[in-house]
């Protein structure tokens, strides 16, 4: 069973006691960094880790980060983990997240944000030839841009989707209270990037085990802001087109959710399992666990990775 290098991390680094290039050495994997310039003049970081053993590699994947999150913190140890499975892991930060221009969780378009990821795998394909099979794996609102990019640049020939923990609607619990959610859009449109959507703290209602909670309040790069009126009221608008149109989906997808995510309504991805009309969908609710998989306890943990490398490989002719 792989397991996931979040184990070997601490609470005070994600490379616990040893150096990056030390960490990367010790999984078999090389990292890269670099930058792209956005239709709309912005830069954005990227990243890249790439199996050392290149005669074993499976396919690229497309990882896809959460609002407010970024590539390089607990992200990257799942990329570290799935290039260590013999995947080429590209990831960037989306605008205003992590290293990436922009005012900070500020994404009042969000298909705008799926055009900068479509553009980073336009480019990172054309690099590669021999690409292989081609996968986005996607967590919370990285999974509303994979579904984005799968119905508005099928171009890119995605040969499936793993969904973590994904944003196809939000949890009763994390809404805002009924009569501010409907004057969000006025909001969006007086004061839209204002931080004043009330909602309750991210990473304590996702990181069950404290050690890890502990762990993503250090990251460098770690938003601690309300949601602002534009961006909250694009991803209402986004879960909303994608509930209209679900029923286009055709992509193989597999789906692992906690049971107990109060962001992310459990909910809403049973809908996509229910209604999308591909023919090879797996649906995964794993009992009492939370938002983020990666936060679980080790044996939860190793369960869920489990599942995802078992579904890549499967898919990847491996």
């Amino acid at each position: 069973m792989p397991s996931h290098p979040i184990e070997a991390a601490n609470e005070d680094s994600i490379f616990g006691r040893l150096s990056a290039d030390e960490f990367y050495a010790q999984h078999g994997v090389s990292h890269a960094e670099a930058w792209m310039t956005n239709s709309r003049g912005v830069r954005l970081f990227t990243q890249s880790w790439e199996p050392t053993q290149r005669s074993n590699r499976k396919g690229q994947i497309l990882l896809l980060h959460g609002f407010t999150s970024n590539s390089s913190w607990a992200v990257q140890l799942t990329a570290i983990g799935l290039a260590a499975q013999g995947f080429s892991v590209r990831a960037l930060d989306h605008e205003g997240h992590g290293r990436s221009e922009g005012l900070r969780a500020h994404l009042p378009d969000i298909h705008a944000t799926a055009a900068d990821c479509a553009q980073f795998a336009h480019d990172t394909r054309r690099e590669t030839k021999h690409p292989g099979p081609f996968f986005y794996v996607a967590e919370s609102l990285g999974g509303t841009l994979a579904l984005m990019l799968h119905l508005r640049h099928s171009e890119l020939h995605c040969d499936g989707i793993v969904f973590i923990g994904a944003l196809c609607g939000i949890s009763p619990s994390y809404m805002p209270p009924r009569p501010l959610r409907l004057l969000l859009g006025l909001a969006a449109t007086l004061v839209p990037t204002l931080p004043i959507v009330p909602t309750k703290p991210i990473a304590e209602l996702s990181f069950k085990e404290p050690w890890k909670l502990r762990l993503v309040k250090k990251d460098p790069f770690r938003i601690n802001l309300r949601p602002r009126p534009a961006t909250a009221h694009a991803m209402l608008q986004a879960i909303a087109e994608i509930e209209a149109k679900v029923g286009e989906v055709t992509v193989p997808f597999l789906v692992v959710h906690g049971e107990k995510d109060l962001i992310c309504d459990p909910e809403g991805v049973k809908m996509l399992y229910q209604k999308a009309a591909s023919k090879d969908k797996t649906l995964k609710i794993y009992e009492g666990m939370w938002h983020q998989l990666v936060g679980e306890p080790k044996e939860n943990l190793d369960i869920v990775f489990s599942d995802i490398c078992a579904w890549l490989d499967a898919r990847a002719g491996a």
